[in-house]
């Protein structure tokens, strides 16, 4: 675990943290902040009549706005090793700010930021910032080295209590139950979120986000949970007295979503895969392996929006399953291919679809496309004449409705290659 994830679990800066910024603002005659690496307030001084607007909302609540973050973090501020200027931005309410990344040992644990908007600091003054920086660097780390150790072995416990192994469930189950960190409940269900790795998002900004995102949702009044972090995934356990209903999953996973999108670029693409409810904690491991399968068919999916729910995914439950070597253009049957390569193609493939989601009904087929029955039994039998199967077959249904499946699984893949 990186230092980063310190942060999140208590932004409320130390007495002493707090005395070292109001030392250095009043040394300074300037406002100055420590916020975490995803803008969020840790610490701030008073005001020298220099607050601007994003000051000021910060102060109320304790967080910038969505686009103000966007913004600074858009200029590449987490991956700066040394300080710099960020400019300002007027229809947001954003001076200028000197801004200083506070690192140890190349993480990144915060930022401290000074506004200057006519760019006036002295050289005396940044050597002031400098000096400071290195005391207040050294204190937040103090302060992680104190916490972490606890959060990394609940972590590590929460893993093993969702692992596939028997005895190592049992254990950790043992523990957090005597520990007092959870107790049973009679449902539980987990959540997998998952981001891809880019250029344009470091490997601890990934992890701040993850666990920021995820954090609200671990305790709430109808929840207790559980969390652990790396740099591409968050999971997620969440102990309830009834179960939860599919709109509260969506939700959850929707806001879960948004946040992510404040803090990472797009090419983080990230989805949530919510395993199904199950009985008691003994079983939140089977959610857990749900949700792995859940969020592996939302990459996937596109239709899925970066969401998917194990009680919603039907047949693509199991298909999901499939290894990822395995799932490629190998598995379209060839009765499937041939239609994809015959004159139109499009128009078929469609009308296929349609006709076997809806269990082959005629009626129900030919009102979803908007069509007459004299000619959807002509696309029929087209269908029939390029595959070479029968309609009336169940097993040649079958064939073709899960090489229609599995095209969807590809689809993502095609689009990613330009296809």
């Amino acid at each position: 675990m990186s230092p980063d994830s310190s942060f999140n679990r208590a932004r409320a800066g130390s007495d002493t943290l707090q005395s070292l910024v109001d030392e250095l603002a009043e040394d300074l005659g300037r406002s100055v902040v420590v916020d975490d690496p995803l803008v969020r307030l840790i610490c701030s001084s008073r005001h020298f009549g220099d607050a601007d607007q994003v000051r000021v909302r910060g102060l109320l609540h304790g967080y910038a706005d969505s686009e103000t973050i966007r913004f600074i973090l858009a200029q590449g501020v987490a991956q700066w090793s040394r300080p710099g200027m960020i400019k300002g931005r007027d229809d947001i309410g954003l001076l200028p700010r000197y801004v200083v990344p506070l690192r140890e040992r190349g993480h990144l644990l915060g930022l401290l930021m000074v506004i200057d908007a006519q760019q006036t600091l002295t050289a005396e003054q940044i050597d002031a910032i400098e000096n400071a920086s290195r005391a207040i660097t050294a204190q937040m780390y103090t302060e992680y080295l104190a916490t972490d150790a606890e959060e990394t072995s609940a972590e590590e416990t929460l893993l093993n209590l969702l692992s596939t192994s028997p005895a190592g469930r049992s254990a950790a189950r043992e523990r957090v139950l005597s520990s007092g960190l959870l107790r049973d409940a009679p449902h539980s269900v987990v959540s997998v979120v998952e981001v891809s790795r880019s250029q344009d998002d470091p490997p601890a900004q990934i992890q701040v986000a993850l666990r920021a995102a995820v954090e609200p949702f671990r305790r709430t009044r109808s929840v207790l949970g559980a969390m652990a972090v790396d740099q591409e995934r968050a999971v997620l356990l969440q102990l309830r007295d009834r179960p939860p209903s599919q709109s509260e999953l969506t939700e959850q996973s929707t806001r879960i979503l948004c946040t992510l999108a404040t803090f990472l670029s797009p090419s983080a693409a990230p989805t949530v895969g919510v395993g199904g409810s199950r009985t008691n904690l003994a079983e939140a491991w089977i959610s857990y392996e749900q949700a792995l399968v859940a969020a592996r068919a939302a990459r996937r999916l596109p239709a899925l929006k970066g969401i998917g729910d194990w009680e919603e995914l039907g047949e693509f439950a199991i298909l999901a399953q499939l290894p990822e070597h395995a799932l490629n253009e190998s598995l379209i049957p060839m009765p499937l291919r041939a239609l994809a390569r015959s004159s139109g193609a499009a128009r078929l493939r469609e009308t296929l679809r349609c006709f076997l989601d809806f269990a082959g009904s005629a009626p129900r087929t030919a009102e979803a496309l908007q069509i007459h029955r004299t000619s959807l039994y002509y696309r029929l039998r087209q269908i029939q004449d390029i595959t070479g199967l029968d309609l009336d077959n169940g097993a040649h249904r079958l064939v073709l409705h899960l090489g229609l499946r599995i095209e969807e699984l590809l689809a993502s893949e095609h689009c990613d290659s330009g296809a």
